[in-house]
């Protein structure tokens, strides 16, 4: 997700997890047939298609989801492209935006983002006005018994990762991109489930949402900016002051 409250990340895992694992699926199974189209079918030679795979595993999707992102993106149910773009913004209270697609029809995008900026407070922005704020890193959730620092902290530090926060149940690590694969290893040996693995973009810097009305707005965007078919990754700068988390979670 995209905004870097904790109040928000966790209204987010919260979500009917139907609709949450339907979204999961369909952005993965994008991004596993743009890989494979890009690098061929062989994830032993496809760097990226290994990523993808460790992702669709991650959110247990079906292998015969995967089978048949593989061979659409390999060419062999037809040809399939999408490609990437990457459109930058502003949300109210001057949130910078990251919106992340992959798309066969890149009017089809750049409209349907525009309209979710315009009619939520926000404007677009040119290439690169935004980007320099975030830096990608590799990402993981767990909840559960296992959303415990104590028992996380010397594991995930020893396999790379560089920072870990647990709260209200959630647990959320972060690591250099270069060690995703290995988390992703570690978690399985270790029997870990993992709710999100992915290399996402990371703020490095937040903006404080201090009012009600700014952070109803930037909560509006980003929900509705990742309702889009063909938004892969939505990432919001935010963060939000406690007494304002504690009065949106009131409503």
């Amino acid at each position: 997700m995209s905004g870097h409250s904790k109040w928000a990340n966790i209204k987010h895992k919260k979500e009917a997890a139907d609709k949450v694992k339907g979204k999961a699926f369909s952005r993965i199974a994008k991004e596993i047939m743009v890989a494979a189209k890009m690098g061929g079918s062989d994830p032993d030679a496809n760097p990226r298609l290994r990523s993808a795979l460790v992702a669709a595993k991650a959110v247990n999707m079906p292998n015969a989801n995967i089978e048949r992102a593989i061979k659409k993106g390999a060419g062999e149910l037809g040809d399939v492209v999408y490609e990437e773009i990457v459109y930058e913004g502003y949300a109210a209270g001057g949130v910078a935006v990251i919106v992340e697609c992959l798309t066969d029809n890149r009017n089809r995008s750049i409209s349907d983002v525009r309209m979710v900026f315009d009619r939520n407070g926000g404007n677009m922005a040119g290439s690169g006005a935004v980007a320099r704020m975030f830096k990608r890193q590799a990402h993981f959730t767990i909840s559960g018994d296992w959303a415990d620092e104590d028992k996380l902290m010397e594991i995930v530090l020893d396999a790379g990762a560089n920072d870990l926060s647990v709260e209200d149940g959630v647990a959320e690590i972060w690591a250099d991109p270069e060690n995703f694969e290995a988390l992703v290893k570690l978690f399985e040996e270790k029997g870990i489930p993992t709710e999100e693995a992915a290399v996402v973009r990371k703020p490095e810097m937040v903006t404080e949402i201090t009012d009600v009305s700014t952070a109803r707005q930037v909560m509006r965007l980003v929900e509705r900016m990742e309702d889009l078919d063909d938004v892969q990754e939505v990432t919001a700068n935010y963060e939000i002051a406690d007494e304002i988390a504690d009065q949106l979670e009131e409503e």
